[in-house]
């Protein structure tokens, strides 16, 4: 019997999944618990959601948020990436701006790794959320904010397109 909850609207893992991840990938067709992907250091993942401090101080690896994130998300962001779904705008004031810029998913390649992952974490969970959105990726891809460590923008191999208006760390 199929279960009647639907997937992206529920946490299927719990607090503090990847805590320390150094690699690998994680596809997860529902919400994370608080503290998801903190101290991320190189894995690759994409949820539908998470709780509180989502990536906390990472420094590596790259996260795909397909959901609403909590409160402090990137807080003493140094490294790494994330892709934020927000299709209501409201992530601005749930992101810990101290160490962070964030932007508009415009440049390449970052485009393209966003598409690969959400294309791969359609392959391996079948999330419909995903597939929606790339039934309608020309416009859903404008929906994404892109979160970049202000340490890395000195650092980065291909620009964001926004570094001569963002403010690098001290």
């Amino acid at each position: 019997m199929a279960s009647p909850l639907v997937a992206c609207d529920n946490t299927i893992i719990g607090n503090t999944v990847l805590y320390g991840a150094t690699a690998g990938y994680l596809f997860a067709a529902g919400r994370a618990g608080e503290r998801f992907a903190v101290r991320n250091s190189g894995a690759h993942v994409v949820v539908e959601g998470c709780g509180s401090n989502g990536c906390e101080y990472t420094t590596g690896g790259v996260a795909v948020i397909l959901g609403p994130v909590g409160a402090n998300f990137g807080a003493g962001m140094t490294g790494g990436m994330a892709y934020l779904y927000d299709p209501e705008g409201e992530t601005d004031k749930l992101i810990n701006m101290e160490s962070v810029v964030t932007c508009a998913v415009t440049q390449e390649p970052y485009l393209s790794e966003l598409e690969g992952l959400i294309r791969r974490h359609v392959e391996e969970t079948g999330s419909q959320k995903a597939e929606q959105i790339l039934r309608y990726w020309d416009h859903e891809k404008t929906r994404f904010v892109q979160v970049c460590p202000k340490e890395m923008l000195n650092k980065l191999e291909h620009p964001l397109g926004i570094e001569d208006t963002a403010i690098p760390a001290e």
